[in-house]
């Protein structure tokens, strides 16, 4: 439960805005500095879960590195100031425009995900008199037992290349000199929390290392993505994820050859629990069925429980003392029957104007936000300092 202090603050902003918990976020990613730096892990931050800026501040002081799947993340980690060296880029659809800006910026490595981006990265690195670095993400066929919307490691999705295909692309590497390949990429998904996921997934990596090493090909880097979840249940029980468990998982089942690094891409993990979604009660409405809680953010602020149907924790931060709970439908105002971030939720009593907190909401929150309605959001709040 956030501090009265904090409540008060928020009372005096207009609604609906993020807030971000910066002494949080620093614990959070301290703790994962200290769960990886005992085996020399290299760890990127994905910017995909949240780009604000103060964020992306304490991430690069932290000392990680980025993982980018736009190239306008790209430009806003370099603008951030995250070395070039610790840049990876991402993404099945990367254009001409961003592989030359990326060329240009001389980043760590392209994660490439199919044999015509591979020619046209090796085709605009000659054009530049560049070598571009480059890891193949290969789909490992591993489910990750989450929403299908964001699994993204088995052969019927779009990630990736195919264990069948590998032989193709390697023998066409062969006449690309303006490539140096130093290493692979894994991806299975997010929001995992069956750890038993990643050990699936390093099985699979140690077989396909055997593949390479069969042929003779050397790999220096060894990218198992990430994918960690996080309590959106009960986040005040579980506000810092277990990054000890989660790291301790690859030295006992990856099998690292001498001189490889292992590379990692958390994003959710180090967010999520650091921001809430700040609103208003607009309007309480009676149904035949349900009550109504009527907000004033909705699914243009918080896509994810219309897209994913996910779960948020949901507070009265403002309800009397003592209050009784109730039911409540919550709701935005947008007019679509998706816009709705809880049904039945129960409650403290809810009365227009109480402040309402939509907790975990740090990842794929304020990064997703769409214009919808011509609706904006307010300025963010920042808090915990």
């Amino acid at each position: 439960m956030l501090h009265q202090d904090t409540i008060t603050k928020f009372q005096q902003h207009t609604t609906p805005f993020y807030a971000y918990d910066l002494d949080l976020l620093q614990r959070t990613l301290a703790a994962a500095k200290a769960a990886s730096a005992p085996y020399n892990y290299h760890v990127h931050y994905a910017l995909k879960a949240n780009v604000d800026l103060k964020v992306l501040e304490e991430i690069r002081a932290a000392g990680f590195g980025a993982d980018c799947v736009s190239g306008n993340e790209v430009r806003r980690a370099i603008e951030c100031g995250f070395k070039p060296s610790s840049v990876v880029f991402a993404g099945v659809g990367k254009s001409d425009e961003e592989i030359r800006y990326a060329l240009q910026q001389d980043i760590f490595c392209f994660n490439c995900e199919s044999l015509p981006e591979i020619e046209i990265i090796n085709q605009l690195a000659g054009e530049a008199v560049k070598k571009a670095k480059i890891a193949l993400r290969i789909n490992p066929n591993v489910h990750a037992n989450t929403h299908h919307y964001i699994t993204t490691g088995l052969e019927e999705n779009k990630f990736g290349i195919s264990i069948h295909e590998l032989p193709e692309v390697i023998e066409a590497m062969k006449e690309m000199t303006h490539l140096e390949l130093i290493g692979l990429h894994f991806h299975v998904g997010s929001q995992i929390t069956d750890l038993g996921v990643f050990r699936q997934l390093c099985t699979r990596v140690n077989e396909i290392q055997e593949w390479f090493a069969s042929r003779r090909i050397n790999l220096k880097i060894i990218n198992v993505g990430g994918g960690l979840g996080v309590d959106y249940h009960d986040p005040e029980g579980h506000l810092i994820p277990d990054f000890k468990t989660y790291f301790d998982i690859f030295p006992k089942f990856l099998q690292v050859r001498p001189g490889q690094q292992v590379h990692f891409e958390l994003g959710r993990a180090f967010v999520a629990q650091c921001g809430s979604l700040i609103s208003r009660v607009l309007y309480v409405k009676k149904g035949v069925q349900t009550n109504f809680a009527i907000l004033d953010a909705g699914m243009t602020e918080l896509i994810r429980p219309a897209l994913y149907q996910a779960y948020h924790k949901i507070e009265n931060l403002t309800a009397s003392p003592g209050a009784t709970t109730a039911r409540y439908d919550v709701v935005g105002p947008v007019c679509e029957s998706s816009d709705c971030f809880g049904k039945a939720m129960n409650l403290p009593e809810v009365k227009r104007g109480d402040l309402i907190a939509i907790r975990t909401a740090g990842a794929y929150g304020e990064v997703m936000a769409s214009h919808y309605n011509l609706r904006h959001l307010e300025p963010t709040v920042y808090f915990g300092r």
